[in-house]
């Protein structure tokens, strides 16, 4: 193949990349901007193999086949609730990656003369090594907490500030070093710190802040292929990688605006007890339940209500259930909506994906600027398994760790209904003093239990 093919084909690998992530930009055709996305994927590679001088061809097929079967499988088997915590892996194996390709490049790099080598190569090694090692190690961290293995609460320290501070000076000093005299040992120990600092970084987040840290680190990763693209060469890894960094910083500014606070803030807010803790205790506060019949009565009998979905619904797997509810209600001439927080779940659109596996009609998702000044005009609001997302202390409660997020106004409708297993707070660890509210009613049990009870229940009306 000559380079002037390669080049073209290169460029439409780039084109796809593009039209994947406009794709991705909305629901309806998120799973064209997939595949479409695969598919420059798959051109990239294979035109690797027909222009490229590779060596140890086998072993690279062999890799490339072992990856196919675990990514597929991990694909297929992974529950809705557990996503999050899949492209917090995988978002971490990118960077690892990138960091590993530009240590080879470094080895290669101590073996030739250093005069004809730019100054600015050196500086995109050392960059591509410690973004990536930061991206894998603070995936690693988030996988960690979303999985459950080590505490969702922020872990703290004593001197953790210091340390980090200490590593974030290491990281300058050793690429300082390794751009004015490149060593491999000094790339591993730049390496070996900057894991270090990916650790340090994400350990003192908590709660609802972590779907933020996973879109950074997404951005690190992005930004590391494309260090990785420049230092190989390589357009089509400097532009893919420039589009998932662009993308994923512009998605953390989004969510961080939508939590009402700064990236810093969210990042060590919980140095000075700031940030979104979670864990907290049940209340044993008198509240009002009802039955699943009773429910049914108050649903039936309105002419608006808003559902608002939460991580609860996902982890019960209870949202075709609960698009059946919805379409029943409708046919009873009941305008119904769906009200999609930013940061509800445990990643970004966690709800607008759970929701579209239930063909859930994208006219019904709602946006929170679009629907909040409906809640005013709305008979009942159904909350699923959501909570942080619609506590009032955002607005009323100045130590509150969510104080200033923007929520869903679910307390100025005329009657709300929470789907809870019991009154544990949500991920934020306080509690929402909406549940105490004398027009809420709650129907405590597991969601797809109680969804499946309600539906029949308002059937039968």
């Amino acid at each position: 193949m000559s380079e002037t093919t390669a080049q073209l084909l290169y460029l439409v690998a780039a084109v796809c990349f593009i039209l994947a992530l406009r794709g991705l930009s909305s629901p309806k055709t998120a799973r064209n901007g997939n595949l479409i996305g695969a598919a420059g994927a798959g051109l990239a590679t294979v035109t690797v193999f027909l222009y490229g001088d590779l060596d140890h061809e086998l072993l690279i097929l062999g890799a490339i086949a072992v990856g196919t079967v675990v990514g597929v499988v991990a694909a297929q088997r992974v529950q809705m609730t557990q996503m999050p915590q899949l492209v917090a892996l995988f978002n971490g194996v990118g960077g690892a990656a990138a960091a590993l390709v530009a240590l080879l490049e470094l080895d290669g790099i101590v073996d030739v003369d250093l005069a004809a080598v730019p100054t600015f190569t050196l500086v995109a090694t050392a960059f591509t090594v410690v973004i990536g090692a930061v991206s894998f190690s603070g995936s690693m961290v988030t996988f960690a907490k979303l999985q459950g293995l080590i505490t969702s609460r922020p872990v703290l320290f004593p001197g953790l500030p210091v340390l980090f501070g200490g590593a974030l000076i290491g990281v300058v000093a050793l690429s300082v070093v390794l751009v004015v005299e490149p060593r491999m040992w000094l790339g591993v120990i730049l390496a070996l710190v900057g894991l270090t600092v990916g650790v340090l970084l994400v350990l003192p987040v908590g709660g609802a802040d972590v779907p933020i840290v996973i879109s950074l680190l997404n951005a690190f990763t992005g930004l590391s292929v494309a260090a990785g693209g420049y230092i190989l060469g390589n357009t089509l890894l400097l532009i893919g990688g420039t589009l998932v960094g662009a993308a994923g910083t512009l998605l953390t500014k989004l969510m961080a605006n939508a939590m009402g606070r700064s990236l810093f803030n969210i990042l060590f807010g919980a140095l000075k007890g700031g940030s979104t803790l979670g864990g907290g205790e049940a209340s044993d506060r008198p509240v009002r339940s009802a039955s699943p019949q009773d429910v049914a009565i108050l649903l039936a009998y309105a002419s608006r209500v808003i559902v608002v979905p939460g991580y609860g619904l996902a982890v019960a797997q209870a949202q075709h259930t609960l698009r059946e509810l919805v379409d029943v209600l409708g046919e009873k001439g009941i305008e119904v909506d769906y009200a999609i927080h930013p940061v509800a779940g445990r990643m970004p659109g966690h709800m607008n994906v759970l929701l579209a596996e239930a063909q859930v009609p994208y006219e019904q998702l709602k946006e929170m600027s679009d629907i909040n000044g409906e809640f005013k005009q709305t008979d009942v609001v159904l909350v699923v398994g959501a909570n942080d997302v619609v506590n009032p202390a955002a607005k009323t409660t100045p130590g509150a760790p969510i104080y200033g997020m923007p929520i869903l106004a679910a307390d100025e409708a005329k009657q709300v209904v929470f789907m809870k297993r019991s009154m544990r707070p949500g991920f934020a660890g306080i509690e929402n003093e909406l549940l105490f509210d004398p027009k809420t009613t709650l129907l405590f049990g597991d969601a797809k239990d109680m969804m499946g009870k309600l539906l029949s229940a308002v059937k039968s009306l």
